[in-house]
């Protein structure tokens, strides 16, 4: 049984800071590419970073020099630090693997950013 669990969010001021945690259990974490989703109110999901076992990353241009992703193996993790947040930044996060499986969705961490 394979589970995603999402932690770290919160209510944060523009130009703050937050970690976002997703502790993975099951023998997923360490074959995948994993990455981090989310999803604006009234919006659809979306991609947000990817991390693969090489460490390298992808990142939407929107969220580029402001996010960064990273993973432990050991751990079973992956992390988004978010830095400089701006309120379009405001949404529920998910992790899963990318391409992302509907099996793995968890119940996120929601983000908001005021003004």
């Amino acid at each position: 049984q394979v589970q995603l669990v999402e932690s770290g969010g919160g209510l944060v001021q523009a130009g703050g800071s937050l970690r976002l945690s997703c502790a993975a259990s099951g023998s997923i974490f360490r074959i995948y590419t994993m990455g981090w989703y989310r999803q604006p109110p009234g919006k659809q999901r979306g991609l947000v970073a990817t991390i693969n076992n090489d460490g390298n990353t992808n990142y939407l241009d929107s969220v580029k020099g402001r996010f960064t992703i990273s993973r432990d193996n050991a751990e079973n993790t992956v992390y988004l630090q978010m830095n400089n947040l701006k309120p379009e930044d405001t949404a529920v996060y998910y992790c899963n693997i990318y391409p992302s499986n509907n099996r793995y969705w968890g119940q996120g961490t929601q983000v908001t950013v005021s003004s």
